[in-house]
């Protein structure tokens, strides 16, 4: 398949670097020194599963010197989408499937607002970073990948098809990947989970290993609990155990482990916060509820993040 990775930091960056090593004919979307790196000495992935390299590795800043593509990786951060749909044009014909495997669950849908049924569903769950231009860090978590079609869009065979053999090269380098039926769900436990995880790590300014233990275990809780009673207000069947299984995904982490919004916040940059805790509270006020405790998490972090935006409040 010809793919193309729009966004390659730490998510984009491996997944696609795994495509390649999977023999697949795979194109990153880079810029500045990253793309410089990328071009010149390749792409270097340092993983707790196994490093490698992929040299030469194709790279480019020009969407449209790639051309429409079979398949398109979107691993861009929430904030950033509407800035990449103009590229995406150039990569999309008829046959294209999108997978975003951004964050948080409106993505999907605002990608399926622009390209219609080509925009399908993607969650993945790996700890990664951009460690230096052309590098790769992937620090804990067995990377995992799940796809499927959004539950309001019509059907598509060719869409399965597609998504199918995505997951099987994927499955010939080690990553457990897997087309499923119900990826809405899966969105919501992860926003559920990341927005949890991620708001209280970044409002306590402490890693997971602080963050699990009393009475910081007792927040994590509370907004996990939060996220719960607003997916069921929108009628979405999550696990029954979301949140003590959460706890428990915690509790293997590395101690050390933070999230992407937590690491964008310490470095005074623009985060995914709107898209976490700010997409839960838009879900509640539709569903008619109150979130108290992620109201507190995104009130008390938006001048930080007004801040890294350069937003005058």
């Amino acid at each position: 398949m010809k793919i193309a990775i729009y966004g390659s930091g730490g998510v984009g960056g491996y997944f696609g670097g795994k495509l390649a090593q999977a023999g697949e004919h795979v194109t990153f979307l880079a810029r500045g020194p990253h793309l410089r790196a990328l071009q010149s000495a390749g792409l270097r992935v340092q993983s707790v599963t196994g490093d490698f390299t992929i040299h030469p590795a194709h790279a480019t800043d020009d969407p449209a010197a790639i051309g429409p593509c079979d398949l398109i990786l979107v691993a861009v951060k929430g904030w950033q989408l509407p800035a990449v749909l103009p590229g995406l044009r150039h990569l999309v014909a008829d046959p294209t499937t999108i997978v975003p495997l951004l964050n948080g669950v409106e993505a999907a849908h605002q990608l399926a607002q622009t390209f219609g049924p080509r925009a399908v569903g993607g969650t993945c769950k790996i700890v990664s970073a951009l460690a230096a231009p052309g590098h790769v860090h992937h620090l804990a978590a067995q990377p995992e990948l799940r796809v499927g079609q959004l539950a309001r869009s019509p059907p598509s065979r060719h869409h399965t098809h597609q998504l199918d053999q995505l997951c099987a090269a994927f499955t010939r380098v080690g990553v457990d990947a897997r087309r499923v039926d119900d990826i809405d769900r899966l969105l919501w436990e992860k926003l559920i989970f990341i927005a949890a995880y991620g708001g209280v790590g970044a409002l306590c300014r402490a890693p997971v290993g602080a963050l699990r233990r009393p009475p910081t275990r007792q927040f994590l809780e509370r907004a996990l609990l939060e996220g719960e009673a607003v997916a069921r207000a929108h009628h979405i069947d999550v696990a029954a155990d979301i949140v003590p299984r959460s706890l428990a995904y915690l509790d293997a982490l590395p101690p050390d482990a933070t999230t992407s919004l937590q690491r964008d916040m310490l470095a005074g940059r623009p985060s995914e916060l709107d898209d976490w805790s700010g997409a839960l509270l838009r879900y509640a006020a539709a569903a008619g509820l109150e979130a108290p405790l992620h109201q507190l998490i995104h009130a008390a972090l938006t001048p930080q993040e007004s801040a890294a935006r350069g937003v005058s409040t």
